[in-house]
């Protein structure tokens, strides 16, 4: 067997000898990995594992090798299908494939059982990456058995799980599993609205993901596309004095339905273009008084916005109008009116930024927008406009 002489500081090597060196340590390492599985699927085999009080081989392998419990499974699911893949084996010990190809092999092989013939993929095995491999043998297993493949995706719809819990200070924690078809479903709808809004944003990939999400159930409420009682619009419901609403001294935060209070300035941003809805309470704090709903930016006035401005008015954003709401240049709170030159499209980000993010955006020559970053202090250099 190959080895990669392990004394060699890879700093030391020519471009071509680390390249060279490299390959032979990974055939080796897969060469290893194959012994290992051998070793596993007997280990199996044994009762050692409930002697020394695990639950089962693979726990034993995970805590005892330092592996993940994905790994144990599959050095155990290799092993035991070994003997049904001889041509694999001869091919990883010329280095013409890799162990991550006859993991996919063995997988394949346990999931087909007697339909399970290794002279079909083993050239394409040869022939493509593990990861386009994995696909071909996707393909392979539903012509073999459709039936048993279908079933195994609608266990997987069923298996479906999105657990949502709250932290001590208000945070949202959500982990979860999707079946591949939901999955898709998903990312396809949150993957565009993850992309960078601009040269300079700073934001990272997991971050974007996130803000993707919120943006697009946001959306869905703007939209009233959520369920709700039957001709009643979705909305979020929020409670807030008008001391809060003018962002005065002293004011207390306001309550949000499914969250902790919220600060006066996510207030002022979410009354920028929402339904308010006027109730005055007693001394007693009985209601006395309900208004009616009023939509700050009224049909004709959001409609001509949406010509005007036609997307998110910050520079380098390309969100449409529709995904984007309507942004008091002067809010209507500290007297700003509704008339369209105090009004500005923004999608969720960039009005978050203006609000919370103490963002300035102003109308500068010849009506074009200008973004002011936040006050600098202790010398630290701005961020570019998004």
């Amino acid at each position: 067997m190959d080895s990669a002489p392990s004394e060699i500081d890879p700093k030391r090597l020519f471009d071509d000898e680390l390249a060279e060196t490299f390959v032979r340590a990974c055939r080796a390492r897969d060469a290893q990995d194959l012994y290992i599985a051998r070793l596993a699927a007997e280990f199996a085999t044994r009762n050692k594992y409930d002697d020394d009080g695990f639950v089962s081989p693979i726990d034993w392998i995970r805590f005892n090798c330092h592996m993940t419990s994905g790994a144990a499974a599959n050095s155990v699911a290799v092993g035991e299908a070994l003997h049904r893949m001889p041509e694999s084996v001869q091919a990883v010990a010329g280095g013409a494939i890799g162990y991550a190809h006859v993991t996919t092999m063995a997988r394949t092989a346990n999931a087909l059982g007697d339909r399970f013939d290794e002279r079909a993929l083993i050239d394409q095995a040869r022939e493509n990456s593990p990861g386009k491999f994995f696909f071909i043998c996707t393909h392979y297993r539903h012509a073999a058995d459709a039936k048993r493949y279908a079933e195994e995706q609608a266990e997987q719809v069923q298996n479906r799980r999105l657990k949502l819990s709250t932290t001590t200070d208000g945070s949202l924690l959500v982990s979860g599993i999707f079946d591949p078809e939901g999955g898709a479903v998903l990312r396809t709808a949150l993957e565009p609205l993850a992309r960078k809004s601009g040269a300079h944003d700073d934001r990272g990939r997991d971050q974007r993901v996130a803000d993707a999400a919120v943006e697009l159930a946001m959306h869905a409420l703007d939209l009233g596309l959520i369920p709700q009682q039957a001709g009643q619009r979705t909305h979020l419901m929020v409670t807030a004095s008008l001391e809060t609403l003018r962002d005065l001294p002293g004011a207390s935060a306001a309550n949000m339905e499914l969250s902790v209070p919220i600060s006066s300035k996510t207030v002022e941003r979410l009354a920028c273009d929402a339904s308010i809805t006027r109730i005055v309470l007693g001394s007693d704090s009985m209601v006395i008084d309900v208004g009616r709903a009023k939509r700050v930016i009224s049909g004709p006035a959001r409609k001509a916005l949406n010509v005007r401005d036609g997307q998110c008015v910050w520079t380098g954003c390309e969100r449409p109008a529709t995904w984007s709401s309507g942004h008091h240049l002067v809010h209507w709170t500290h007297g700003g009116t509704n008339e369209q030159e105090n009004l500005v499209l923004l999608c969720h980000r960039h009005h978050w930024m203006v609000h919370e993010g103490k963002w300035q955006i102003v109308r500068g020559e010849e009506g074009r927008m200008v973004t002011i970053p936040p006050t600098i202090t202790f010398g630290l250099p701005a961020h570019g406009p998004d």
